[in-house]
């Protein structure tokens, strides 16, 4: 088995049609889920998956559509195997998402009260390579999305970008493809309007040829439809599929 990556889900924080945009590296031995956001538990089940073939949880950034699924996912481990999933951030991400977390707490939740509680929770160093298993590098690369708050894209196994939410970064993504020899490309895309706090379509399509056709768009609209066939080289990522990496 090759690494693959499913797409639990590849919608936005307001799509209706597609579960949020979290993904699940697949690899022999190990399977880290990559955001959890509040539909995660449910595209996990709809994906044909369980939690318990879940190593680790990684989070990006604490929006609900990428950290608000945390407390399910802590409730269904302890309930159904009495563990304690290993949670993944980077180290400056920790004191939010312990404050997002218990904000997503519900009065009657059975989950855990506290994310330590819920989770091992173990920090990362940003743009330092972590190598999570005999298949698996990981490194965290600070990207922006939002003024005054964290946000970290991935580099996987030294040549597949993931991006968390970000703000379009085209030098950035140039030296990754043109410098750093990155083949792959899952780019999160604001299908309509400008963008101020994510990548827009029309953003990513001034980017060169030999960029576009490495990209893979996620993370959009319930307009998905009508943009297909109008994204040049590059493609829209399906929910459920997998994908090999």
């Amino acid at each position: 088995m090759t690494v693959q990556l499913q797409m639990l889900g590849t919608g936005d924080a307001h799509a209706t049609n597609y579960y949020n945009n979290n993904g699940l590296l697949l690899s022999p031995g190990y399977n880290l889920m990559i955001d959890c956001g509040t539909t995660a538990p449910l595209a996990l089940e709809a994906a044909g998956r369980s939690f318990r073939e879940v190593d680790a949880v990684l989070i990006t950034h604490t929006h609900s559509d990428h950290a608000g699924g945390l407390p399910e996912l802590a409730r269904l481990t302890h309930a159904g195997s009495g563990r304690k999933m290993t949670l993944l951030a980077a180290g400056p991400l920790l004191e939010s998402l312990r404050e997002s977390y218990r904000k997503s707490l519900t009065g009657k939740s059975a989950s855990p009260r506290s994310l330590d509680e819920a989770f091992e929770v173990t920090p990362l160093e940003p743009a330092t390579p972590h190598t999570l298993s005999a298949e698996v590098t990981l490194e965290l690369i600070s990207t922006p999305h939002i003024r005054g708050k964290d946000s970290y894209s991935l580099l996987l196994n030294g040549d597949i970008f993931y991006s968390a939410d970000m703000i379009f970064q085209p030098e950035f993504l140039l030296k990754l493809v043109r410098r750093q020899g990155v083949r792959k490309i899952f780019h999160e895309c604001q299908l309509t309007g400008p963008a101020t706090i994510h990548t827009a379509l029309s953003d990513l399509l001034t980017l060169p040829q030999d960029v576009r056709s490495l990209i893979s768009l996620m993370h959009y609209s319930d307009q998905k439809p009508e943009f297909e066939g109008k994204t040049a080289e590059m493609i829209f990522m399906e929910q459920h599929v997998v994908y090999p990496l």
